[in-house]
């Protein structure tokens, strides 16, 4: 059912048990409605409780209450029912011209599962249709500040929101108990979503959380997402292959230098360079670059803010891109891109141009005072 329509203040009977219907219920609560829950009861007391929000109701126990049930509201949703009953309430909704609407029951197992779930470099558009689906099933999610959780009252409506995200220097959860949290939740029954940046497997650290899944015998799965280290540089017109241009690139982490091996390696590597997360370590990497052999003029990118409003590309050579980059005040989140590909790129170069020829001036007239 496309809860996208107001349904604020209507009058929603879902049939099912509280377990089974639990998201289809907060869904609904979500957006406002007046929900009631009809279940099979024994003695009549419900089996399973429904949220404290839900209100009860009993199944007819005579032919004609079934069309009095339904006509009282203004919707109908089946979620676990029986054929005969279901025969009976759709005979019934027809009768009355009440909206009828079928949701599949969620997971009652004891056992819950997890969902990793790549939730691409931040741009809505680029979340996968899978993804959206595991959004919508999950009774909780743990998200990242890099993932799009903007519309996750859309998208999983009445499932809790849990904020794990990190910031450079700053992480607000351990990565152990984010670990922690996602299995508790999953023994407790919960079906969760673990929402990720870009792709869980890329820097990501989403093999350890399926590492710690697979210790405690929580079933998880991961649904790939669109990388930033492809998509950021795309965003601004790179591609990090090319033909007779570049035919292999390497992605790696600027979160820590590397070493001379590593460096020479890289230098010697040839083809497209990408650095997540490396504005901080830029100095040390393009110095090392170059003392292993990498042509002065070796084209560099940086490509701040991926996909947002605030999305700023900054192009100049192996050489000056560490003071330009200091002059214009880069800072992360940014993708860094080093090699010839960076020329196909159709930004607009005028003002890091300009700030090239100061840059390269004060070092012309530095030069001379020397002498």
């Amino acid at each position: 059912m496309d809860i996208s329509l107001d349904l604020a203040g209507r009058r929603v009977l879902v049939f099912g048990g509280a377990l089974a219907a639990r998201r289809v219920l907060a869904r609904f609560l979500a957006a406002e409605a007046i929900v009631y829950l009809a279940s099979v009861t024994v003695d009549g007391h419900p089996q399973e409780r429904p949220h404290p929000q839900v209100r009860p109701v009993e199944y007819p126990h005579f032919p004609h209450g079934w069309r009095d049930l339904v006509s009282a509201v203004d919707l109908v949703v089946l979620v676990e029912v029986s054929e005969s009953t279901e025969r009976i309430i759709v005979d019934a909704c027809a009768a009355q011209r009440v909206w009828l609407s079928r949701e599949p029951a969620a997971s009652v197992a004891p056992l819950g599962r997890v969902t990793l779930v790549g939730g691409g470099p931040g741009d809505d558009g680029l979340l996968t249709m899978a993804g959206v689906q595991a959004l919508r099933d999950a009774d909780i999610v743990f998200y990242d500040k890099l993932s799009p959780h903007g519309r996750l009252d859309e998208w999983c409506p009445g499932a809790e929101h849990v904020d794990v995200g990190k910031t450079p220097g700053h992480h607000a959860t351990p990565q152990a108990d984010i670990e922690r949290m996602l299995v508790d939740s999953a023994l407790a029954g919960l079906t969760v979503v673990r929402l990720k940046g870009g792709d869980p497997f890329v820097f990501g650290r989403g093999g350890e959380e399926v590492l710690a899944c697979r210790e405690a015998g929580v079933p998880v799965t991961v649904i790939s997402g669109v990388t930033s280290a492809i998509s950021v540089p795309a965003a601004a017109g790179i591609p990090v292959t090319h033909r007779e241009l570049s035919r292999v690139f390497t992605v790696l982490s600027g979160h820590a230098p590397l070493s001379e091996n590593e460096l020479a390696h890289l230098a010697g590597l040839g083809g497209t360079i990408v650095v997540l997360m490396g504005v901080g370590t830029l100095p040390h990497l393009t110095a090392g670059l170059a003392r292993h052999g990498m042509r002065t003029d070796m084209p560099v990118a940086i490509i701040e803010q991926g996909f947002s409003s605030r999305q700023r590309t900054t192009k100049a050579r192996l050489d000056t891109i560490t003071p330009l980059a200091a002059k214009l005040g880069a800072r992360s989140p940014a993708v860094l891109v080093i090699g010839e590909v960076v020329r196909l790129s159709q930004h607009d170069d005028a003002a890091s141009e300009e700030l090239l020829q100061a840059i390269a001036g004060n070092a012309e007239h530095a030069l001379n005072a020397e002498h």
